[in-house]
């Protein structure tokens, strides 16, 4: 339960072999929380919800899933202004609750943001593919998957060349990001344009359906939600209830905005420029989504989307006779996807450049490179295990992990600003949480129904996840933390003292 204070958690930051560089200005850290919001999920989810839980009031879904999202947001912007170090919820946690769930957080991070840039790589894969699919520089099947060939090569490639533009420096990222970013909101923008004029009044009637009998669930306790196993409670379908349901599936369109914490190190005014970027990226991307889900269900009836669909967006322009308008939407996801992954990668290389700095994992990962000053050992073999894991394996069953791991590292981080205000009311915030008690509450109680919601086969996975963390963390981590050497040398010096002064008593005898 030692805790690491928020003095020596920046001192830390001045050490010439760990010192990341300060590139960020406020813009690059709002563009970093577009970046990795609109993927796939704005073209994928609002058929998805529309269909099976809200109808045309999905618009309203994602506004409650973005209040949760807020609410977590405040939490997280006094943290990252107030601790301005690499790590987020990891490095939050360290200076709130100690260092066992520090190294607990930071695990947790680790299977979030790996597997999400993974699986990200795969997703730009078969879009990719689908766009060549046809033409002269086709992808061959024994290449293109894991699962129906060899390897996914075009997912290898992706993963690769993020790795490279992350070591190469920070501010280059962060150009890179910028160009893909300007390219997705011209797409949304068209989506939005051209979905106007399409747009019949009459899908929006009624605005909030009828709630009607949710289908029999079937499935034993890995299939089921927890909620539906522990309380009996059933998905609810349309209504009121099954708007607040479709806002607990869409939730996980807005995970990713704590990764813009992972750079407050590198962050040139990190106290003012860090919230910026947290909460503003918030406010573009829910004014988005909740635009593009009033076009997909103004465009087409929600009666007529099926849920299975992969691209309703596209499927509802074709149905309305502007098919050009699915290419361009599989254009924008392919690109978006290259810059989520990309920041995805990102943040796991800060959170875990933070534990090696710490002693938590092998000190010499968190080695700086000497001319782009980014940590660029462990980004390497980040980049490396997240191609092989992309290249490899099947992902489908490791998706839901990233929506558990950012949930639990959501609710952390709640409830520690509270405490720090309470523990350490002493230091400089220069952002404050507006009634942080009321906040944290909420934020904490939204996203644990959030968890529930979430089936106990992720439950199962995250457990044991979990437990192998436990197991490095007493096997490594406990013995070589910083902070544990620094209690043997205190230890050492005080039983020093103590012999030299029963020493100077026996002599004077």
């Amino acid at each position: 339960m030692r805790t690491k204070s928020v003095e020596q958690a920046i001192k830390d930051t001045d050490e010439p072999e760990t010192r990341l560089r300060k590139d960020l200005g406020a813009a690059d850290l709002v563009v970093f929380g577009i970046g990795v919001l609109i993927g796939a999920g704005i073209f994928v989810l609002t058929g998805t919800v529309a269909a099976s839980n809200s109808g045309p009031a999905l618009a309203l879904s994602f506004l409650i899933a973005a209040v949760a999202c807020a609410l977590a947001g405040l939490c997280y912007a006094e943290f990252a202004s107030t601790v301005p170090v690499a790590g987020s919820a990891y490095t939050f946690s360290y200076a709130s609750f100690g260092e066992l769930v520090a190294w607990i957080i930071g695990w947790d991070l680790a299977l979030e943001f790996t597997i999400g840039a993974s699986a990200l790589s795969v997703s730009f894969s078969g879009y990719l593919q689908e766009l060549l699919a046809g033409t002269p520089v086709e992808v061959p099947a024994q290449i293109g998957s894991a699962s129906g060939g060899f390897i996914d090569l075009p997912a290898v490639v992706i993963a690769l060349v993020v790795m490279v533009l992350l070591i190469r420096g920070t501010k280059l990222s962060s150009r890179f990001n910028q160009v893909i970013v300007a390219i997705k909101l011209a797409v949304v923008a068209t989506v939005i344009v051209v979905g106007i004029t399409l747009v019949d009044p009459g899908n929006w009637v009624p605005f909030i359906p009828e709630s009607q009998p949710t289908p029999d669930t079937e499935g034993g306790f890995l299939q089921l939600p927890l909620i539906t196993s522990l309380l009996g409670i059933e998905p609810a379908v349309f209504g009121v209830a099954g708007m607040v349901a479709g806002a607990a599936v869409v939730f996980f369109a807005f995970i990713g905005f704590d990764v813009v914490a992972t750079t407050a190190e590198e962050a040139k005014n990190p106290q003012r420029d860090v919230p910026i970027g947290i909460l503003g990226s918030l406010a573009v991307v829910t004014v988005l989504y909740a635009a593009v889900s009033l076009i997909v269900t103004g465009v087409q009836d929600y009666r007529d989307i099926d849920p299975s669909d992969a691209a309703p967006l596209a499927t509802a322009f074709n149905a309305a006779g502007v098919s050009w308008m699915g290419d361009l939407i599989s254009v924008g996801a392919c690109v978006g996807l290259v810059a989520v992954a990309m920041i995805l990668m990102m943040g796991q290389s800060r959170v875990a450049f933070a534990m090696a700095r710490d002693g938590l994992l092998p000190r010499g990962l968190a080695k700086v490179h000497p001319t782009y000053g980014t940590p660029y050992r462990i980004t390497l073999i980040t980049g490396v295990v997240v191609a092989a894991i992309a290249g490899f394996v099947d992902l489908q069953t490791l998706a839901s992990l990233v929506n558990i791991g950012t949930l639990f590292a959501f609710i952390l981080v709640s409830i520690g600003v509270a405490i720090l205000r309470r523990t350490r009311p002493d230091l400089p915030r220069s952002f404050r949480t507006p009634a942080v008690w009321v906040v944290a509450v909420l934020a904490t109680l939204m996203c644990l129904y959030l968890m529930l919601n979430l089936s106990g086969e992720t439950w199962l996975r995250f457990g044991i996840w979990m437990a192998i963390g436990f197991v490095v963390y007493a096997l490594y981590g406990r013995k070589h933390s910083r902070l544990a050497e620094r209690e043997r040398e205190e230890a050492a010096a005080g039983r020093s003292a103590g012999s030299a002064g029963s020493a100077g008593s026996a002599g004077e005898q």
